[in-house]
């Protein structure tokens, strides 16, 4: 039977996920130079686009259509044929499966525009659109259904969990990211020109906007306006208080001065790390899983000099790093007394989840960087990928848009 309330709070949370793709567009284009404002907004928004139309028609039914062999749903919901305003008996049971449909594109939507941010500056625009129409097809919706849609990750003996996305987010798109820039190498003039944010108060426009939606991300991931929900909301905004806080103390003692910049990647890289653990850990395991993803995104962020790739925006060491991170943490944190549906974790008495877990981790990373590789490289082959050198010079918002953010 469909729940009302259920109803009206899942349609609220598909519209908070939604917001978060122009507030990733925000936090991203704050980041960036001048010249290339408008073209960083434009990689997320147009995502909108694009993905819904892929999602209607082939995406919710590979995501989350009848199994093929445990590695994809078959077609037989094409063009949403059979996807009706009645309850699914297999996924959420009090709400329609119309609102459920939706709610998940939300989140195929913001998954590749998560990508962008680690190319920024440097990538063509039409390669760009044809990479991420592929990579939804071939990674996002086979992992989702892997994990999400009756797969194998969801067939074993002790099931890989991801409550709200991750490895079907974070870590998809955080290893395709590393593979993307692997391929199209650096900015020019990285490592010895200065690439500073033309407008940090945009970012922190976007980091407020993320923040938000994430409650939708994570709460609305219980499909049900319930105790579920309650816990993950109240993680969700724990872990990234913590993370705040603890980036901008491990700065402060770095550099001297803590900044406006370190505090808002600290807060998203709290939020991404809770963010598959969400609706099985209490606050107290909240704030500990901020606090470490603080500590190890601040790290990874920090490494990415000395190990010589340019992450422009951080995606590698704040939502990879960060998605596996908490991935792995759910297989220590999680407790049946906070969630009687979910299970035990190490620090519960039970290594069996975490042992789940880590292949949840390794197969997922090393999937999407494999098939991300692949299709950059072929992409970038044929159709030229990187901007040419004197188009990367004027910026992508002149040569590729013809426009200009302020005149």
């Amino acid at each position: 039977m469909i729940n009302g309330a259920d109803t009206a709070f899942i349609l609220a949370a598909a519209g908070l996920v939604l917001l978060m793709t122009p507030g990733l567009a925000l936090f991203y284009a704050g980041m960036v130079r001048s010249k290339n404002v408008l073209g960083t907004i434009m990689q997320s928004l147009i995502m909108i686009s694009i993905i819904s139309v892929e999602w209607v028609y082939i995406g919710y039914s590979m995501s989350f259509g009848p199994d093929v062999a445990g590695f994809v749903g078959d077609f037989s919901w094409f063009a949403l044929k059979g996807v009706t305003n009645a309850p699914s008996a297999d996924y959420a049971t009090t709400i329609p499966q119309t609102v459920f449909m939706i709610y998940q594109c939300m989140f195929a939507v913001i998954t590749p525009a998560l990508i962008t941010g680690a190319f920024a500056e440097r990538v063509r625009f039409a390669p760009f659109v044809v990479f991420s129409l592929l990579w939804a097809v071939l990674v996002y919706n086979p992992v989702c259904h892997w994990i999400w849609g009756g797969g194998w990750m969801s067939a074993l003996n002790v099931p890989v969990l991801d409550f709200a996305g991750g490895l079907v987010v974070h870590v998809t798109c955080g290893a395709a990211a590393l593979a993307t820039i692997l391929v199209i190498g650096p900015r020019r003039g990285y490592g010895r020109d200065g690439f500073m944010p033309h407008n940090l108060p945009m970012t922190m426009l976007g980091t407020g906007l993320l923040w938000f939606g994430w409650f939708g991300f994570n709460g609305g991931s219980a499909l049900a306006a319930d105790s579920v929900a309650a816990t993950a909301f109240v993680a969700t905004h724990l872990a990234g208080m913590a993370g705040m806080g603890m980036w901008t103390f491990m700065e402060w003692m770095k550099l001297g001065k803590p900044t406006t910049l370190g505090a808002a990647s600290g807060a998203i890289s709290g939020l991404a790390t809770i963010t598959p653990a969400a609706g099985f850990v209490g606050p107290n395991s909240a704030i500990a899983i901020g606090v470490i993803a603080g500590i190890v995104c601040f790290t990874a962020v920090n490494m990415k000099a000395r190990l010589g790739y340019d992450d422009s925006l951080d995606v590698v060491g704040i939502h990879g790093v960060g998605g596996a991170v908490g991935t792995l943490l759910l297989g220590i944190f999680a407790s049946k007394a906070v969630n009687p549906g979910g299970v035990d974790g190490l620090l519960a008495g039970s290594s069996s989840q975490l042992v789940s877990q880590c292949i949840g981790v390794a197969v997922v990373g090393v999937y999407a960087f494999v098939v991300s590789w692949i299709l950059v490289k072929i992409l970038h082959t044929t159709m030229g990928m990187r901007l040419e050198e004197e188009n990367e010079v004027q910026g992508m918002d002149y040569t590729e848009h013809s426009e200009a953010a302020y005149n």
